[in-house]
């Protein structure tokens, strides 16, 4: 059955405007000023991606400095004043400057598409959105460098600091608004909440999530702002920040965040097998699961422990240890849960009954191995919940923020990649794409796993101190975040040179990965207003339908 109703061909004669402008004798700043003043939510994304990926490098780069200090605490290579510094900067750019700003990315150039609508809603919010997310991160910066986090001696620094996190936080709910306003009240005719792909199911997920914590966020420092500011004895001064926004930061609130490169991995499945995602409805239910996390950012906690002991249970007090365990299952069970249900519902992919053809994608391979990546640190996060356990004041903690982080980065690499071809046109050869991601697993490994290790060893977090034993394991994360910045720069070098060079693969330009969704139905790069005729849609797989009947599985006209 015919499921979009505007033609292939019309699409086809679409014209690429989004990005350049139509005289090709404008100048290069005047290509730059247009895509840094443009509402399009295309290149709205790039800016994302680009900015997160930076953010990225940053955070790799602050986490190389951190683990050499701790190779040998008696060699110092930073002032000892600059450390607290350090490690505050190191976890606003693992979570403000790289995991959130490449969910957003990876959201907002790919959801309108797969919606079949024309642009995200409130475009020029979104586009303020990311304004002030830079902005808030360059002040961000400019604090630290001048002494203004934990322990900061310059008073006007310091609160600098609490503020720009605040305005970070408030452009990143603006954007995140835009894209649950557009999954809401944007999808084409035909297209319900249920036949909406499990990617724009995520991106909903995680936009409502950011929407429901930043508030909280910025109240908090709007609280320790003045406290700063004014008594100085409520909130402990610029001693006591992280003590009261740290959960930000940390776990179960960088579950939320993660969860866009969860849905890469559900989109991908779909189409490496060929099929049709099964049991759609229990996808999405623990999609939602894992959105909880958000509740115990709204209520401020980064740990829901298990405050008992076996040896201490008895038939005396098993309400009270019962009592102990519902914010634990709540915070910290119920995303486990959620996430091994996605992967349940999308391994059903790859049953082996019948005929099955196998279609492996950059974003399949991207979103697998990150998807892993997250669940291992969502596993640790279990494990560090647990008080009697010991892993709340050593390195363990950093250790899951790490391998939640590089694992949702490298789902947002491949986001990069699987939805590239409707951003720059060419599509990036599975070749060359995929050895990046297994260098990217190997460096994230690296520099999580060891401080499991250490942690357990009781390595103390936040802290440099010489202690010989540990420095192999503080070695081998230090080579781990290495690996991981080289993997980061190579990265872009492909981004650059499939967008300069194109790709070498017989591949149809407009649906490169034999997709099942409508982005996969217009051209590559997409036009400003992404379809020529608003499509109409009855079943989750439009496109798919398309080419089971035996139409044109394109755009430019060649068979499926």
């Amino acid at each position: 059955m015919t499921t979009i109703e505007s033609s292939p061909e019309a699409v086809a004669t679409a014209t690429n405007d989004s990005d350049a402008p139509s005289d090709a004798s404008d100048s290069f700043l005047d290509r730059i000023a247009d895509t840094l003043s443009s509402t399009d939510h295309k290149v709205i994304g790039r800016l994302y991606l680009g900015g997160g990926l930076l953010g990225l490098i940053t955070a790799v780069a602050l986490s190389v400095l951190i683990s050499l200090e701790r190779i040998d605490g008696a060699e110092a290579l930073l002032d000892e004043g600059a450390l607290p510094q350090l490690f505050d900067g190191q976890r606003i750019a693992l979570v403000f400057g790289a995991l959130l700003p490449l969910a957003i990315a990876a959201c907002i150039y790919a959801v309108p598409l797969q919606l079949g609508a024309r642009s995200i809603a409130f475009p020029r919010l979104a586009a303020a959105g990311f304004w002030m997310w830079f902005g808030g991160l360059v002040l961000n910066a400019v604090a630290l460098i001048n002494n203004g986090g934990t322990l900061g001696s310059d008073e006007d620094m310091v609160g600098l600091f609490i503020v720009s996190m605040g305005v970070m936080a408030i452009g990143l709910t603006a954007t995140a608004g835009s894209i649950a306003t557009s999954i809401l009240t944007t999808r084409a005719p035909g297209m319900t909440m249920r036949r909406i792909s499990p990617f724009s199911w995520s991106a909903l997920v995680f936009s409502l999530g950011v929407i429901l914590v930043m508030p909280v966020f910025v109240g908090t420092l709007t609280y320790v702002f003045l406290d700063h500011r004014n008594a100085r004895t409520g909130f402990g001064g610029n001693e006591g920040i992280f003590d009261w926004v740290g959960w930000m930061v940390t776990q179960p609130a960088s579950f939320l965040f993660a969860i866009p490169a969860i849905g890469l991995f559900a989109e991908a499945m779909p189409i490496t097998f060929n099929r049709r995602l099964p049991a759609r409805g229990v996808m999405f239910a623990g999609l939602a699961l894992i959105g909880t996390a958000a509740l115990a950012a709204v209520t401020q906690q980064n740990i829901q422990g298990l405050p008992w002991a076996g040896s201490e249970l008895s038939t005396d007090d098993l309400g009270e240890k019962a009592q102990d365990l519902v914010p634990y299952f709540l915070f910290n069970v119920l995303p486990v849960i959620g996430i091994v249900l996605v992967a349940l519902i999308a391994l059903l992919c790859a049953r082996p009954d019948g005929e099955i053809k196998v279609n492996i994608t950059p974003g399949f391979v991207f979103g697998f191995l990150g998807f892993g990546m997250v669940l291992v640190g969502m596993v640790g996060n279990l494990l560090y919940a647990i008080d009697d356990l010991g892993l709340q004041g050593p390195v363990f903690e950093e250790a899951t923020l790490v391998y939640i982080v590089y694992g949702a980065a490298i789902g947002g690499m491949g986001a990069a990649i699987h939805w590239g071809p409707k951003l720059w046109g060419p599509a990036a050869p599975t070749s060359k794409a995929a050895p990046l991601a297994m260098l990217a697993v190997i460096g994230t490994v690296l520099a999580a796993f060891p401080l499991y290790i250490a942690g357990f060893l009781d390595q103390p977090a936040g802290v440099v101190y010489d202690d010989g034993d540990l420095s192999v394991w503080n070695i081998l994360s230090t080579i781990g975040h290495g690996v991981m910045a080289l993997t980061v720069i190579a990265f872009v070098g492909l981004l650059v040179s499939t967008n300069r060079n194109g790709d070498d693969d017989d591949q149809p330009v407009d649906d490169p990965w034999d997709g099942q969704t409508l982005e996969w139905t217009t051209t590559s790069p997409a036009p400003r207003d992404n379809f020529v005729d608003v499509p109409v849609v009855h079943s989750a797989e439009p496109l798919l339908d398309l080419k089971q009947a035996g139409s044109s599985a394109t755009t430019d006209g060649s068979n499926a």
